[in-house]
């Protein structure tokens, strides 16, 4: 009888653990789904306030079909490449009228009459037309102290443009120009785009003509990177050279998704690390110094500085959450509610700073006049403040930062993360 059972129990030994071994190969054929994956939603755009000038009227563009790719991107290019255009900005500055005038010895002999001539210094870029009003997005860096700015479409046309405004905080700049059926490149929901959708780049490296180039979207909310104050960028491998400077970043619809801004390289020339703007971002800024004449950005009136183990063991905190307040501005915000340097800054609207540049991404999109509660530690007693959040005063742009940004696109290697205070 055991002989006849033993016959049996080999083949449903086996089975049972086969069956054991698909199930949790494939735990679908138990009727079970997987995860969902949760999907990151952005902050919401600062709210501008009424005034007699109207928003640029721009052109939403549909959702992006991930189905199918296409076999080509001709009509993506099509329908983007017309409202690229090219931006030339020139500007004349004094020099001495030799070289040997640089040298003390030779200096020394015309005092303060020292000969001077004028030279012409003149830089390219892109831009992309937005608006059939005739509103140009570019970067701050193309057209920085410049004395005169050209606009060249690529049906051959070419027009003088007006500084609108610019905002060196993200690099972005608006210039208008007064020409008739404008083609106009339709604005995408950058909070849409995924990573491994297919971009195209659009611009005009080193001044050859507008040229197209193609990768991925490689990452999005890129920061740290020390480019720019508020940095949320997207990474793509599409290349991008010197030239491309804010230029168009579409998708596969030929819909604007960013405005390339800078390259990480260690050549000077593209490496599969480019850095654009997001559409929705730049489209914010666009409407605020439309209709404003600047960007409006919330503003706490402070200094502060990252936490690290040392500074979190002497205050006697167990976690690096939370920023050191630095400084307090006097008269701003952040005065006016009682904050002082050595305040330990541990929540904004019951959301905790873990960290300190997100935070500040943050604080500039609360509208200013809101009553913004806050959690501070101060003598190692935690606080509840009340703050009215101010509007960020204008940025005074040295010429480092210009300098900075105009090397990082124009092909050095991007530099690192600011230093640890940040005003906010």
């Amino acid at each position: 009888m055991r002989r006849h059972l033993a016959a049996y129990l080999w083949p449903a030994l086996c089975g049972i653990l086969i069956a054991v071994v698909l199930l949790y190969a494939f735990p679908s054929l138990l009727g079970r789904d997987g995860p969902a994956s949760d999907t990151p939603t952005g902050m919401a755009g600062v709210e501008s306030a009424t005034s007699e000038r109207a928003p640029p009227d721009v052109v939403d563009a549909p959702s992006l079909d991930r189905h199918e790719g296409p076999v080509s991107y001709s009509q993506a290019v099509n329908r983007a490449a017309p409202a690229v255009v090219n931006v030339y900005s020139s500007r004349v500055v004094d020099t001495s009228q030799h070289p040997l005038m640089s040298d003390p010895f030779f200096r020394q002999f015309y005092g303060k009459n020292m000969p001077q001539r004028q030279r012409m210094l003149s830089s390219l870029g892109s831009g992309v037309v937005v608006s059939e009003e005739g509103y140009i997005l570019t970067n701050n860096h193309v057209i920085n102290d410049a004395d005169e700015i050209q606009v060249a479409l690529r049906d051959g046309r070419e027009a003088i443009a007006q500084v609108i405004g610019t905002d060196p905080d993200s690099d972005l700049a608006v210039l208008k120009i007064d020409l008739d059926d404008l083609p106009v490149i339709k604005l995408s929901n950058s909070e849409d785009i995924a990573i491994g959708d297919v971009t195209l780049a659009i611009g005009n490296p080193f001044g050859v003509g507008q040229t197209v180039t193609m990768g991925i979207i490689s990452a999005t909310g890129r920061d740290h990177l020390g480019l720019s104050r508020y940095e949320d960028f997207i990474q793509t491998d599409a290349a991008i050279n010197p030239g491309n400077s804010g230029g168009a970043l579409v998708d596969a619809n030929g819909s604007l998704i960013g405005i390339n801004t800078a390259i990480f390289s260690r050549s000077g020339g593209s490496q599969g690390i480019g850095f654009a703007i997001p559409a929705n971002l730049a489209r914010g800024i666009l409407n605020d110094i439309v209709t404003q004449g600047r960007v409006i950005r919330g503003w706490l009136g402070i200094d502060a500085q990252q936490m690290t183990p040392d500074l979190a063991s002497s205050f006697g905190l167990k976690t690096l959450s939370g920023v050191i307040v630095a400084n307090v501005v006097t008269g701003g915000p952040g005065d006016e509610a009682g904050l002082r340097p050595g305040d330990i800054l541990l929540a904004i609207d019951g959301k905790p700073i873990l960290d300190p540049r997100e935070t500040q991404v943050d604080i500039a999109e609360i509208p200013p006049g809101t009553q913004l509660p806050l959690t501070i530690v101060r003598g190692g007693e935690k606080r509840r403040v009340t703050l009215k959040v101010g509007e960020r005063p204008p940025p005074a742009q040295s010429s480092d930062d210009a300098t900075k940004r105009a090397q990082a696109t124009q092909g050095s290697e991007a530099p690192g993360a600011d230093s640890d205070a940040s005003e906010r």
